[in-house]
């Protein structure tokens, strides 16, 4: 199987898998985008996309839950993979591990098996020198901390909620009922299990349910 130089010496266009993650975050990293940006640059650079791993809805601090990449990683050692790059968004796209060295091994993984990671929206090439480690390197550390600062914000937003009398769990206990308020607190009915709310702006509060639950209770 060639190598990327190898490809490029002779002239062959370069096989390349693409890469995709989405989670919740930011509507500009939708799997349509990424892909679209991923083409441009494919197409721009003479690669031919081969394949698509596609993680959709998935957070990028670990590996555990992501079983495209984790695919993608089994098959960048495999034998008989059919390219010899990996064309990825940004950084951010390939994870926001926590651990820096963490996202840096998962790179070196593939490029220890003749696999190249191309990050095609970042502003720098990764070529391994000085230069770009550096950035990398500070690119996977705000990742990280984007992570970090969003999963804070998460949760103090859920202590407020929870202190203003929102019920912010999925299953109340035997007895009670989730009443769907509106931004004012008004009622608007009780949700049927595995019902959820779909207007952002409303709320639930748990309210006593049938007689016959409550008597038992």
């Amino acid at each position: 199987m060639h190598s990327p130089t190898d490809v490029a010496d002779v002239g062959v266009r370069l096989r390349a898998a693409q890469y995709v993650r989405m989670s919740t975050d930011h509507q500009q990293y939708s799997p349509e985008n990424q892909k679209t940006a991923i083409a441009v640059y494919a197409s721009e650079h003479g690669i031919d996309v081969v394949e698509t791993y596609e993680d959709d809805g998935r957070s990028g601090v670990t590996l555990r839950h992501r079983p495209a990449l984790m695919r993608l990683l089994k098959d960048v050692l495999g034998p008989s993979r059919a390219f010899d790059a990996v064309l990825v968004y940004d950084i951010s796209r390939w994870g926001r591990f926590q651990d820096v060295d963490e996202s840096a091994y998962h790179e070196y993984l593939c490029r220890q098996a003749g696999v190249k990671v191309i990050y095609c929206a970042e502003p720098f090439a990764n070529d391994g020198s000085p230069t770009s480690n550096i950035i990398k390197t500070i690119k996977r550390a705000m990742a990280g901390e984007f992570s970090r600062e969003l999963s804070e914000k998460v949760f103090q937003g859920q202590v407020r909620h929870v202190e203003r009398g929102f019920w912010q769990g999925s299953h109340p206990g035997y007895g009670l009922r989730r009443m769907l308020v509106d931004a004012n607190r008004k009622p608007k009915g009780c949700l049927q299990p595995l019902e959820r709310k779909s207007i952002h702006t409303d709320r639930i509060v748990l309210v006593p349910g049938p007689p016959n639950e409550v008597a038992l209770c």
